[in-house]
């Protein structure tokens, strides 16, 4: 039945006729009323496949721009459907009709409300989308709920959605505006690049006059300009176009005030150059040097690499940005972008068109390197043509005229007549502005007054006539030319043209002025309005300069127009008849006739239409129709003093210390206030990317959607955990600081014969590693104590490598490992200390399991003898000819990339004979897996043994890294695979925190298993000790005698791992993982279960 049905509907939907609405037809009743009966059996059967058949078409006809709406009750049942890809479809239709039905769709806000509880990320984003659609203020503390909860929400596609939801919000419900600016504020904050053009939206609807809630936020949004969407980033970038013209000072003020002191020196009078000179001088003295602000600076760098969007609208906002903001030097850049563009869609051209003839009048010198791209074609539309001649107006100079004027003579033979009128229109610009070309323009135009198109005849009389103007006396012959045109010319505006110019210099024509008003009076009834009136001006300056030829004829012309049709005409013979034939009653005004009509007039200025469009904001729609249009904000003008820039300066430390060895190594190629910008945005674009197109590519399974768009959560996550760790000062410094410090000393010392490393090189680097350690402490009495810390280290350092080295390799090795115990001798204390100061005196013995994981985390673990941490065969002696390596996971932060898994691997060469070259080599990695190799080890002599550590981005995937470890002579195959946990680091939570966590990451993302814990697991230390050396997690303190708690992140995204061990009587325990990441947390499981079942 299903495929018949199925048939028939494709089958009528083809021809796209319905005759079930014709009574003749006999239909009405058969046809029109089962109209949809198949899908709604469909949806009624409790068959998964059917309905997700009956959603399809239904989505299929509303894609097509079918009424679907009569379905609204049969599909809306659907909505508590368990099937993930039926009720991803059902909350599709509800986006579309929820508006139209309301009151249906209000007896399912129950159903809505649980979806925003849905462990599936699209589920809840849908199920908010469609309750925001809801337009019913009965509901609107229902909204404002479910986008608080949604602004919170683990996923950034939900809290993007939440955004969206905002302005809806808001238009349905304004006093909520306090309410959802407290929203807007916390999803300002949002570092992933999902969310931050979705809120910048938000915020630029709800509350655009709060500019105190982007101060906190401007960095980190110029730095996530570049991975952000290219919707997000038009927005972005309009709104901080807005900002930065309230914060930073105008680059070129200076330069403007000494354009304006040119031009008064060129143009005025001697006597007012010496009144103004010394007031010149004065505001020249006391402006100031310019100095950019470092924040204007990051603006303008990080939106440059934008002008190689394909996107038009982002190299459009990115030009307009420069255009307002940037110095005039650095304009330039945006010009090739926007010729660019001019490749495009016709419509695209119209908008950039328009721009470019706003930002050519007062940054000419910018396009003139890309004249030709401005040359009309003939396949352009009128409105492209006419655009382009009015970019080559502005960009005419005295070089370039020439070829412009060649061009020009071209454009008059056009078949378009309108093209061809703005052309003469131009050409008459170019006469005005460049004096030298003014007669060989007035020329031509001459020579078109005998063109067969009474357009262009026309067009040039209108030009002419302002070009007569300037110089009318030395064109009298011109004038003489055009007065017999009257007998041919019948468009009105050239005839009137013609009778203004004769009429006004009709002292250098006598003889032929009073036979065109005579001409002219005899046609006067014909003429339309426009010709009428210059007629009687014409016949009035007559009287008053020839009154004896003319005197008949202007009485004859009055006496006509008082009875004309149009009351203007009326209006203007009365007017004039009572100042030209003055009676007993006329006032006083007739005196002044001649000075009335025979005024000097100046001579008209030939202006672009774009010249006062620049005050809109370019690339707005305002700028487009040269009106002001809703919505539209106004482009603030600069401050005359510059605002505090300190207060953008409350997240900067947080933003940019990701690692202080980091910052030491691309200190030497950036600027170290910027140093992290590009490292920090790499990760989110793909895990945006992911989680944007989830909805397309995540359709076959529900745990699988989750689990991808959750991971775009990394970015975020990552730096709350180093907002965390910052917290616990004096942790962090000893485990962070001194061991990498530590590490690397001893590496140098180790490899000092192998590896030439200089002692200069080492001395930087020390004095980097205080200058970095020093910068991130918070408190003088940490710095202090780190201070002395590494001056300890240092004078160790130094006695060490004082001692004699020309020992045998096992001796060397004996050597370092005491090295290493007496470098660390202190390293106890500091990591109890922390805990004991933090935590209450009876919490600390529980803290003791933490002993083994924190040990393992010292620097024991760099130490070649591995002695604490468990190793791993790499290449076994045999097969690699008497070179055998093995590797350990050293649970160190990797300082060159934080996303990246410690791995210390050490080669011991068994041979006789020494090894060379050893390196890595063709890495085989899975998709997103990255890897750093270790510097070449140039040689190993017999019988030693050197220690390195290289980092592997696992991608948060047990998957193996392959590659080739290579020596002089061979190439050898090898591959390392993580357990599960050693993809994690250990983060530092409080228990209220863990508790808030874990009620975040419920449903899917929580697996509980029963167990019998081993015989030697019944102790809390063992089985704290068993958990952290299975995982590398830290230990959560807890109130709870019988509960354990640990926490930690995945290296590469971030993504939280929670595990809590909970013992009953009987041996018996339950472990519960909490992860984002499902795959993770299912193997996390089985190792923790084997280990403590042991």
């Amino acid at each position: 039945m299903s495929a018949s049905s199925t048939h028939s509907d494709e089958k009528g939907s083809v021809g796209e006729t319905d005759y079930g609405h014709d009574p003749a037809s006999g239909g009405i009743f058969s046809s029109d009323y089962k109209r949809h009966d198949d899908l709604k059996e469909m949806l009624d059967s409790n068959k998964d496949s059917l309905k997700l058949e009956a959603m399809k078409r239904i989505v299929a006809m509303i894609a097509r721009g079918k009424n679907a709406s009569d379905l609204f009750p049969a599909v809306v049942k659907n909505v508590a459907c368990k099937n993930i890809e039926v009720k991803k479809l059902v909350y599709v239709y509800l986006v579309r009709y929820a508006e139209e039905q309301q009151d249906l769709a209000l007896l399912s806000i129950s159903t809505f409300q649980r979806g925003l509880k849905d462990p599936n990320q699209l589920i809840r984003a849908s199920a908010l989308r469609v309750l925001s659609s809801i337009r019913v203020t009965i509901i609107v503390p229902i909204m404002m709920l479910a986008i608080k909860e949604a602004a919170s929400d683990m996923s950034p596609y939900v809290r993007k959605t939440a955004a969206h939801a905002i302005p809806k919000l808001y238009s349905l419900d304004p006093d909520q505006k306090d309410q959802l600016i407290e929203v807007i504020e916390k999803l300002l904050t949002d570092k992933t690049t999902l969310v931050a053009g979705s809120v910048v939206m938000a915020f630029e609807e709800v509350c655009p006059e709060r500019i105190d809630l982007i101060h906190k936020n401007y960095r980190k949004l110029c730095n996530l300009l570049i991975d952000v969407e290219e919707w997000g980033q038009v927005v972005i970038i309009n709104m901080l176009t807005r900002y930065a013209r309230t914060q930073f000072l105008n680059p070129n003020a200076n330069e403007s005030l000494l354009e304006e002191s040119g031009e008064k020196a060129f143009y005025g009078s001697e006597d007012e150059d010496e009144k103004d000179e010394e007031v010149e001088a004065a505001a020249l003295a006391n402006r100031k040097p310019y100095v950019m602000d470092p924040d204007h600076r990051l603006l303008l760098r990080n939106t440059k690499p934008l002008l190689q969007s394909r996107n038009a609208a982002v190299v459009m906002a990115v030009a307009q940005l420069y255009f307002h903001l940037a110095p005039k030097a650095e304009v330039g850049v945006i010009a090739k972008a926007l010729v660019r563009l001019m490749r495009s869609h016709s419509e695209v051209q119209f908008v950039v068109l328009q721009n470019v003839a706003t930002m050519s009048i007062k940054r000419r010198g910018m396009f003139e390197p890309y004249l030709k791209s401005f040359y009309v074609r003939s396949t352009d539309p009128t409105q492209i043509k006419v655009l382009k001649l009015e970019v080559l107006t502005n960009l005419a100079s005295e070089t370039n005229i020439s070829t412009i004027l060649r061009e020009f003579q071209t454009y008059i033979k056009s078949m378009d007549k309108d093209f061809v009128a703005a052309t003469i229109q131009a050409i008459g610009r170019c006469a005005t502005t460049i004096g030298e070309v003014r007669d060989t323009c007035l020329n031509g135009l001459v020579q078109l007054l005998s063109n067969r198109d009474e357009l262009v005849v026309a067009e040039s009389v209108v030009v002419i006539k302002k070009l007569l103007q300037m110089q009318p006396e030395q064109h009298s012959d011109i004038i003489k030319h055009m007065a017999k045109l009257t007998d041919h010319i019948q468009v009105p505006m050239a005839r009137a043209s013609i009778l203004w110019l004769i009429g006004e210099y009709c002292e250098h024509v006598p003889k032929i002025a009073p036979d065109v008003l005579r001409k002219m009076a005899k046609c006067f009834t014909n003429e339309e309005d426009i010709v009428k009136l210059q007629i009687l001006n014409l016949a009035a300056k007559l009287y008053l300069t020839n009154s004896k030829q003319t005197k008949l004829l202007t009485q004859y012309v009055l006496n006509l127009a008082k009875y004309d049709q149009n009351y203007d005409t009326r209006d203007r013979a009365r007017f004039i008849r009572q100042l030209l034939l003055p009676n007993e009653k006329s006032g006083a005004l007739s005196k002044y006739a001649k000075k009335l009509f025979l005024a000097q007039k100046p001579a008209p200025v030939l202006e672009s239409p774009f010249k006062d469009r620049d005050h809109f904001q370019l690339g707005s729609l305002s700028h487009l129709l040269n009106a002001k249009v809703g919505g539209y904000q106004e482009l603030p003008e600069w401050p005359d003093t510059a605002p505090d820039p300190s207060v953008r300066n409350v997240e900067v430390p947080e933003w940019t210390k990701s690692s202080g060895r980091e910052k030491r190594k691309e200190k030497k190629v950036e600027k170290p206030f910027y140093s992290d910008s590009e490292g920090e945005s790499g990760p989110t674009e793909s895990a945006d990317s992911e989680s944007d197109t989830g909805s397309g590519s995540e359709s076959e399974s529900g745990s699988g959607s989750e689990e991808s768009g959750l991971e775009s959560e990394s970015e975020e996550s990552e730096e709350e955990s180093e907002a965390e760790k910052k917290k616990k000062k004096k942790h962090e410094k000893v485990k962070d600081s001194k061991p990498s410090s530590a590490e690397e000393k001893r590496e140098a010392k180790k490899g000092k014969e192998q590896r030439s490393v200089s002692d200069t090189e080492e001395e930087e680097e020390e004095e980097s590693e205080s200058e970095s350690s020093e910068s991130e402490s918070e408190s003088e009495s940490e710095s202090e104590q780190e201070s002395e810390s590494d001056t300890e280290t240092k004078r160790k350092k130094k006695t060490s490598t004082s001692k004699p080295q020309a020992k045998q390799p096992k001796s060397e090795v004996q050597e370092m490992s005491l090295l290493d115990l007496d470098d660390f001798a202190p390293a106890p204390s500091p990591q109890v200390t922390p805990v004991s100061n933090i935590l209450p005196s009876s919490l600390v013995s529980d803290l003791e399991g933490l002993s083994l994981t924190d040990s393992s985390l010292t620097p024991a673990t760099i130490c070649p003898a591995f002695g604490s941490v468990k190793t791993y065969e790499l290449l076994h002696r045999i097969t690699g000819e008497g070179l055998s390596v093995e590797y350990c996971f050293s649970r160190q932060p990797f300082s060159p990339d934080p996303h990246m898994v410690s791995v210390q691997i050490q080669f011991t060469n068994n041979s006789d004979s020494e090894a060379k070259n050893l390196r890595v080599q063709e890495p085989k990695l899975q998709s997103g897996m990255r890897i750093k190799e270790f510097p070449e080890i140039e040689v190993l002599p017999a019988g030693e043994t050197v220690t390195i550590v290289m980092g592997i981005d696992f991608c948060d995937s047990t998957q193996a890294a392959n590659f080739q470890l290579c020596t002089h002579t061979r190439k050898f195959f090898v591959s390392i695979q993580p357990p599960v946990g050693e993809l994690m680091m250990p983060v530092f939570i409080t228990e209220n925190e863990f508790k808030k966590e874990q009620g975040q990451l419920m449903g899917m993302n929580e697996i509980t298993e029963k167990l019998t814990l081993g015989p030697e697991c019944r102790s809390d230390h063992v089985l704290a000790q068993r958990v952290t050396s299975t995982a590398n997690l830290s230990r959560v303190p807890c109130g709870s005698e019988k509960e354990c708690r640990f926490a930690g992140r995945t290296v590469t995204s971030g993504s939280l791992v929670l595990v809590t061990v909970v013992t009953e009587d009987d041996c018996m325990a339950q472990l519960t993982v909490n992860c984002e990441k499902m795959v993770i947390g299912t193997m996390l499981v089985k190792d923790v279960l084997q280990a403590l079942s042991q």
